[in-house]
């Protein structure tokens, strides 16, 4: 079984990737005294939840479901669930499992930070965004109306299981969504990953277990790194980024409504690689090269219409990667070599995006 680990300052914790996990048990929870939890939502629930149960040996262990999407982490379903512990009677020494994706893993992540000044928790992530990006890391979180991410905590999990074939079950929108963050590493540090992926991207879209362990694998090893460098974003973290700046700010406009976020992400990072040549720090073959790529797994690019290129920005100022009220983005100068843009201009990215917006 491929077992990575999140090597940090205080201590370290396992990365297990393992087909099939949930259909054993999982000895070291299994073995644990502690109460749980197991949250999760009404999607991942029906399908996954029972076989967690018996898998650490616990079937009568509770389940909290909530409904399922981006729209629904928010502050009122963190407050429900921290009500819900209380009224469980969870005392410090329990543990929270969230079992679902990036939505389940932020919210119950910032639950388990904030319930009795923070209680453990571990990642059990069933969608292809979440086993790549969302789950390792610590970062848990709530979205406001005004931004996504706004209101959270840097709380890492004890431990995060992996189990690949969980992604049967997973509808096919999704699964590319999940492919965007796949691409990321490659993008921003890894040229050779991203050629690997052109290799074999018809093999990863018809789910081939082998190459999308693989897959699976090598980005966890890539956030894995990049976390134990720098936990808490002040430095090579924020890397990790790339076309979230762009992807947050349209997440928000829409309402959540219109673009799963790894869609959202997908058009970021081709927006942060056009800026890029816009500015002169890239080739335009690197940013027609990432397009390609995005394509064919199915992923949009373009800016939607009707987005006025202020409205963007706007938003984009309000995001966790501002800094002292200067845009800060992550831009590359070609594939595998991203960096830190700390003070961008906001007459240029506006004009940018304004001719974007007039080209779709």
């Amino acid at each position: 079984m491929p077992e990575l680990h999140v090597e940090l300052a205080a201590r370290r914790y396992p990365i297990h990737i393992e087909s099939g996990l949930l259909r054993r048990r999982i000895a070291a929870l299994a073995q644990a005294p502690e109460r749980m939890l197991i949250v999760t939502d009404d999607n991942v629930g029906p399908l996954y939840a029972d076989a967690l149960k018996q898998a650490i040996g616990r079937p009568d262990c509770p389940v909290w479901r909530m409904p399922a999407g981006e729209a629904e982490k928010t502050l009122a379903r963190f407050g429900e669930l921290l009500e819900h512990m209380a009224e469980r009677g969870l005392t410090r020494d329990a543990r929270v499992l969230a079992l679902g994706g990036g939505v389940i893993g932020d919210l119950a992540g910032f639950a388990a930070a904030c319930y009795m000044r923070g209680i453990a928790f571990v990642q059990i992530p069933t969608t292809l965004l979440a086993m790549v990006d969302s789950s390792v890391g610590g970062k848990t979180a709530v979205d406001l109306p005004a931004g996504k991410n706004l209101v959270g905590a840097f709380h890492q999990p004890q431990a995060v299981y992996i189990d690949p074939d969980v992604l049967a079950t997973l509808p096919e929108r999704e699964f590319r969504a999940g492919l965007a963050e796949v691409l990321k590493y490659g993008a921003i540090a890894d040229a050779r990953f991203f050629g690997w992926l052109e290799d074999n991207a018809e093999a990863l879209l018809a789910r081939d277990a082998a190459e999308l362990e693989g897959a699976i694998l090598l980005s966890c090893r890539h956030k894995a790194d990049i976390v134990a460098r720098d936990e808490t974003e002040q430095g090579d973290r924020a890397l990790l980024n790339f076309g979230h700046t762009f992807g947050h700010a349209l997440e928000v406009l829409l309402d959540y409504g219109t673009l799963l976020h790894g869609e959202a992400v997908a058009i970021g990072m081709q927006l942060a690689a056009d800026f890029s040549v816009e500015l002169g720090h890239a080739d335009i073959g690197d940013s027609q090269r990432l397009r390609a790529l995005l394509n064919r797994f199915g992923l949009p690019t373009a800016l939607p219409t009707g987005l006025g290129a202020d409205a963007v920005v706007a938003k984009m100022r309000l995001d966790k990667k501002a800094a002292a009220g200067r845009l800060r983005l992550i831009l590359w100068r070609g594939v595998g070599k991203a960096f830190i843009a700390g003070d961008v201009d906001a007459g240029a990215l506006t004009a940018f995006l304004a001719a974007q917006s007039a080209g779709n």
